[in-house]
């Protein structure tokens, strides 16, 4: 399997577990759109912020492989123009859900065949005629492109049992209040980069989804009861800060490949987990939750609260665009100036889906109850 589509499945599905999870919390327990729109939110992040990470704080200048982000872009696309139809109404039928599971095999399909279609893609006559799509690029070459600094290493190793010092006070006292997390952690994640370990990793990377799955409960349930505290509608918290908060393993991880070497598998794995984030995160918990816990008898729907989500997953839609151009204008190099672009176009998303959605430009949130 090559890194790219390494980076689209599996690192995908296991950075998008709080997403996931969130939207779980937000469809069964909350009955809100606390999880749409975190994902609308995080899929944004996903899509600029990592860029804009990649390219900004990395520290590294990278040449793409122009194959993967097409492919994932294309991919992408028709993903959240379906979501924009099944949104458009203001419900979810289970068919639609069902149509989102379905899409994701035969996303699963065309990544168990990309070795084959992106033979024939770089052969095609059409490929040559365009000077940012005519080069071929492996693991190799990619990783031999990266300019970074001298002896950095992305792993950090935490000793359990020795008091850091010589770092200050503020350093030692971070670290006895994050003791009990790391102990926690230490017990039962198995470390798999040990050579004794190695062969643990599905026991590891089960163990990271099942503790990213109890923050995010913790985390979406404090976020709700601030919101509501606030009268601040669900949609409001999820696009800005869950969304920020549960795309935080997307920015880490592929901060980390892209230091390495591995820029397509860095922007493949933000993409990837924005076609996890529609078709599973929403697409599975909106399938159980239409056929199995109708809200009336008979009645197989889910009602979508604020329509100004629809508005923000228009301007996603319009996010994902500008992201390829912006690779293509600089054929297809992950830098500085594409990291600056990317984090103005988020900045600039934010802003307005927070005006949309606090009923600036019209009314797309009716006002919370609140109790005397």
């Amino acid at each position: 399997m090559s890194t790219d589509v390494a980076g689209a499945t599996f690192m995908a599905a296991a950075t998008s577990a709080p997403e996931l999870f969130v939207n779980i919390i937000g469809t069964f327990i909350t009955e809100g759109d606390l999880g749409i729109g975190t994902i609308v939110g995080s899929a944004v992040f996903n899509t600029l912020g990592v860029a804009a990470v990649c390219g900004v704080v990395s520290g590294v200048t990278i040449k793409l492989d122009w194959w993967p982000l097409t492919r994932d872009t294309f991919i992408y696309g028709l993903t959240v123009s379906s979501l924009i139809v099944i949104l458009y109404d203001g419900t979810v039928q289970w068919y639609e859900a069902l149509g989102l599971v379905c899409f994701y095999f035969v996303y699963l399909l065309i990544m168990y065949n990309d070795k084959n279609l992106q033979k024939r893609a770089k052969e095609s006559p059409t490929c040559h005629k365009f000077p940012c799509f005519d080069m071929t690029l492996d693991d190799n070459i990619n990783r031999d492109s990266v300019t970074s600094k001298a002896g950095e290493d992305d792993r950090s190793s935490h000793n359990m049992c020795k008091l850091p010092t010589g770092k200050g006070c503020f350093h030692a006292v971070c670290w006895v209040l994050q003791y009990p997390i790391y102990l926690m952690f230490y017990v039962t994640i198995p470390d798999c980069r040990m050579e004794k370990l190695r062969k643990l990793y599905p026991l590891t990377f089960l163990m990271c989804c099942f503790w990213i799955s109890v923050l995010s409960y913790l985390v979406a349930w404090m976020i709700t009861a601030v919101g509501d505290t606030f009268n601040i509608p669900d949609s409001v918290m999820g696009i800005t800060f869950l969304a920020i908060g549960t795309s935080i393993p997307e920015a880490v991880s592929s901060v980390i490949v892209a230091r390495r070497g591995y820029g397509s598998m860095a922007i493949c794995n933000s993409i990837g987990s924005n076609t996890f984030d529609v078709l599973v995160c929403l697409g599975f918990p909106w399938l159980i939750k239409t056929i199995f816990f109708p809200s009336t008898p008979g009645n197989h729907s889910l009602d979508i609260n604020s329509s100004g989500l629809i508005y923000s997953t228009v301007t996603l839609l319009s996010a994902v665009f500008m992201l390829f151009t912006s690779f293509v204008c600089t054929k297809f190099t992950l830098g500085k100036t594409v990291g600056y672009a990317c984090l103005f176009l988020y900045i600039s998303f934010v802003i307005f889906a927070i005006l949309m959605e606090m009923n600036v430009f019209f009314v797309v949130n009716l006002p919370m109850c609140t109790v005397n």
